[in-house]
């Protein structure tokens, strides 16, 4: 069966963001030490945006708003493994300081220009690269 993970790109600004919002992984071991966006695996009959939602609270203990939803190429959903997807949206914290609370051990804000500058989990890289072509376009 198919599993669907929702997750956040957590910034400082919808249209122009200057920082993005990274979590190293604690567990388990085999990606222990990359970093990933934060959120997780959406439960059986609940609804995305909730899931996602309810993830940031637990893993990070804040409550965001959520903007557009990130797509590869302009539809779809991520891929992850050989049976998980992943859809992801950009986040602003509206309540709350984020914290490593769950399945992480560090957070660090990573400046515009500098995003790929940690070692991410191989199926956030493509993220990665989208959001920087996205917004390090002049203008």
């Amino acid at each position: 069966m198919p599993i669907l993970v929702v997750a956040a790109a957590i910034v400082d600004d919808f249209d122009r963001p200057r920082r993005l919002l990274a979590a190293r992984r604690n567990a388990p071991s085999e990606v222990a030490g990359c970093w990933e966006f934060p959120g997780g695996k959406v439960e059986p009959d609940e609804d995305v945006v909730m899931a996602l939602h309810r993830e940031l609270l637990e893993e990070l203990g804040v409550s965001a708003e959520l903007g557009p939803e990130v797509m590869p190429d302009g539809a779809g959903v991520w891929p992850l493994t050989g049976t998980a997807t992943m859809r992801l949206w950009l986040a602003r914290i509206v309540a709350g300081e984020p914290v490593p609370l769950e399945d992480h051990d560090e957070l660090r804000w990573l400046p515009i220009g500098a995003w790929l500058s940690v070692p991410w989990l191989p199926a956030d890289v493509a993220v990665v690269r989208t959001l920087e072509r996205r917004f390090s376009a002049p203008g």
